[in-house]
Formats: C-alpha cells, sequence, structure tokens
C-alpha cells in the first residue's frame, strides 16, 4: 500500500480517536471522583418499596380533667405577681395581694451551710432558687381565698448527683403597714423532687388553700404582702424523731411487805 494512502488514513481516523480518547477521560474523571466521596447534600437516596398497609390510627387523646403539668402552664400563662389583680367575688376596691420572695431565704442549700460560716463549696449537694410565682383571688364568705403558685429549679453542686430532695417552702400572708409587719397566716410545704441526673431538675406547686378573713376597712389589703421562701430550719426540725416520752418512776408502797 502506498505511503501516501496510509497517512491519509490516518489522518481521516485521527479527529475520531481524539474524541474518544476525550469521552474515555472524562468518564475516568468522573469515576474516580465519586468512589468512595461522600453523599451530596440535599441528595435524595433511591425510593425502596412502599407498603401498602395504612398506617395505624393514632390514639384519642384521654378526656377529663387535664393533667396537674397542664394546670401549671395555664395558672402560671394567666397570673402575674407584680401587677394588679381584680379579686373574684369582691368589690372593685379589693385588691389581690403582691407576692414577694421573703429576704434571706431565697437559695435553698443542701446540706446547709455550716454555722461558724466557713466555705464548704465542694460539699454542695443541692441548690435550688425560685423562677417565677403568680396568684390568683377571690371572696368567699369574707374570706380571702388565695391560689399561690410557685416555680423553680434544682442544680446539682460538686458533691451531688442523681437523687431525690424535698424543698421546704414556706409561704406567709403578712400585713406589713409603715407601723410595723404582723403574720395573719403562714404554710409549710415540703415539695418532693426527683433528680433524675446530673441537669438538675425543675419543680413547681399550686397552693389553693391560702385563705384568710378580710380586713376591715378592705382598703387595708394593700399593705398586705404574700412572702414566699426556703424555709431550712422548719425541714429540719420536722426531720428530728420525737423525743421519747419518759415513764415516771412507781411511787413506792408504804403498805407494802418487807423482808
Amino acid at each position: 500500500m502506498p505511503r501516501d494512502f496510509r497517512l491519509k488514513e490516518w489522518s481521516d481516523r485521527w479527529p475520531i480517536a481524539a474524541l474518544l480518547m476525550t469521552l474515555l477521560l472524562a468518564a475516568g474523571c468522573t469515576g474516580s471522583s465519586s468512589i468512595g466521596a461522600p453523599a451530596t447534600t440535599g441528595s435524595v437516596p433511591a425510593a425502596g418499596p412502599q407498603s401498602s398497609a395504612a398506617p395505624p390510627p393514632s390514639a384519642p387523646a384521654p378526656s377529663g380533667s387535664p393533667s396537674f403539668k397542664d394546670k401549671v402552664a395555664n395558672f402560671f400563662s394567666g397570673a402575674s405577681d407584680k401587677s394588679p389583680q381584680s379579686v373574684a367575688n369582691a368589690q372593685p376596691d379589693v385588691e389581690c395581694p403582691f407576692i414577694d420572695i421573703r429576704q434571706g431565704a431565697s437559695t435553698l442549700t443542701l446540706p446547709p451551710p455550716p454555722p461558724d460560716g466557713s466555705n464548704e463549696a465542694m460539699g454542695l449537694k443541692y441548690q435550688g432558687s425560685f423562677v417565677r410565682a403568680a396568684r390568683e383571688c377571690a371572696v368567699n364568705n369574707g374570706q380571702m381565698v388565695m391560689k399561690v403558685g410557685i416555680q423553680g429549679r434544682i442544680i446539682v453542686g460538686p458533691a451531688g448527683g442523681p437523687g431525690h430532695v424535698d424543698v421546704p417552702l414556706r409561704m406567709a400572708v403578712v400585713d406589713a403597714p409603715s407601723s410595723g409587719t404582723k403574720v395573719i397566716t403562714t404554710k409549710f410545704i415540703q415539695i418532693p423532687v426527683d433528680i433524675p441526673n446530673e441537669d438538675g431538675a425543675n419543680f413547681s406547686h399550686i397552693e389553693e388553700g391560702l385563705s384568710f378573713p378580710l380586713p376591715t376597712p378592705a382598703s387595708e389589703l394593700g399593705n398586705y404582702v404574700v412572702y414566699i421562701g426556703f424555709d431550712q430550719l422548719s425541714a429540719q426540725n420536722a426531720a428530728k424523731p420525737a423525743p421519747a416520752s419518759k415513764k415516771p418512776k412507781p411511787k413506792p408502797n408504804p403498805n407494802a411487805p418487807t423482808g
């Protein structure tokens, strides 16, 4: 075969060979970049076989009264401790007493700090604090009936861990005019709190039976305050066992026979 014919045949095939080489290189680059590479964000996986079974129907909501958790949430969402609040079944001039935290009783420490005032921070197991409070008032047969709620938080100290705490809460209605203070009524409550882990736990309580007679005149209610606070002393006294009563010694019988 003449040389010039072979050269012409090769020159005619060169564009085809170059095109094939380009396609092979492009396919090789694409394949090497996808092997072992993470899936692209937003990629949709291939759909598997769809089940023809219908999903089970959802369980109906339980009927009856709301749970305690819902009750607390609804109460705190509709009441405030610092704003004026109307009183149900009362004249417009009858006020619902404000809530305040008793000075020196805003923090709970367990165990209590030592009496000598030494620093025992590393021995602290739990510490409690108040988060918010709310109240509602109504008049019933000359009695002011208050519903007082509190929410708080227990955190775990360096020596603490999962466990159980009884939060000692004291509520006191106080008449606090400029001339002095007078306790109208008081109540001590222990709130059980389970602490599942080192993150601590929230606690809440709604006291519905805090009641006292309306003062005369009713305008005196403007001096009334509901104090809340942690009462560790009452908790310690409640934990102490009652002292055993001593039996009196029998008196000697002078007529008893001797010898």
